[in-house]
């Protein structure tokens, strides 16, 4: 009997040209359908948080609730540059000038604190200190990684529950957010924005930082560190 390969015996049948384009086809329309849904939920998260938020963000000091705690949220006092980062700055003056004129009484400085050489904490502490805030009225926050991790560990660690966040506006909506789902009363300030607006990467962060925030309210459920050591 003679040697058959399967192509010759039947058993396997190459794809057509046509059928070859019809499987791409299907792959990219799948592909633009999974983009589509992922821009979709992204953007209704986006809505979502700073909506339901609004009427807690606060612009003018004079309309602001007095409260007893503030959390002013951490960033780097530079940027990659080495050149001195204004939402650091801002969020300085803005809880500096908060303190003075009565609108909180002490303040939570919550930040990154991962190495010796890395201290948001620390960093607030020296700028605010600078500015006339005694070190008496501020309580450093180390573990504040991410801003959930700061806002729970507002909660769970110092005992706070009614306060004041003090960060840019586009920072203050999900942080209310993640405060919101903790049970807490609070309210924001937005400290000035930086002149000509936000870089497209700090939007794209953000944008993308939302929808992680209503995943870890619904869905996760992350635990923060709590304990409160600094690294030296």
């Amino acid at each position: 009997m003679p040697y058959t390969t399967g192509r010759q015996s039947g058993n396997y049948k190459e794809a057509s040209p046509q059928a070859r384009v019809l499987g791409v086809k299907r792959v990219l329309k799948g592909g633009i359908a999974a983009a589509f849904v992922g821009v979709t939920v992204v953007l209704l998260c986006n809505f979502w948080v700073v909506y339901s938020t609004r009427s807690q963000v606060y612009f003018d000091i004079n309309q602001l609730p007095t409260n007893d705690v503030g959390l002013v949220l951490g960033t780097s006092k530079s940027v990659k540059s080495g050149n001195e980062n204004l939402f650091f700055r801002y969020r300085m003056e803005a809880t500096a000038r908060l303190w003075k004129v009565g609108k909180i009484k002490h303040i939570i400085l919550s930040g990154n604190n991962d190495s010796e050489y890395y201290n948001e904490p620390a960093d607030m502490k020296k700028a605010l200190m600078r500015l006339g805030v005694p070190e008496s009225d501020m309580i450093l926050d180390y573990a504040g990684y991410r801003t959930f991790d700061s806002v729970v560990r507002c909660k769970q660690v110092f005992n706070q529950d009614k306060i004041t966040i003090i960060s840019q506006n586009f920072h203050n909506a999900r942080a209310l957010y993640i405060g919101n789902h903790q049970g807490m009363t609070a309210i924001a300030f937005a400290a000035q924005d930086i002149p000509g607006g936000y870089s497209f990467r700090t939007l794209v962060r953000e944008y993308l930082a939302r929808p992680l925030a209503v995943l870890d309210v619904y869905v996760v459920h992350p635990k923060p560190i709590m304990d409160n050591k600094e690294i030296r």
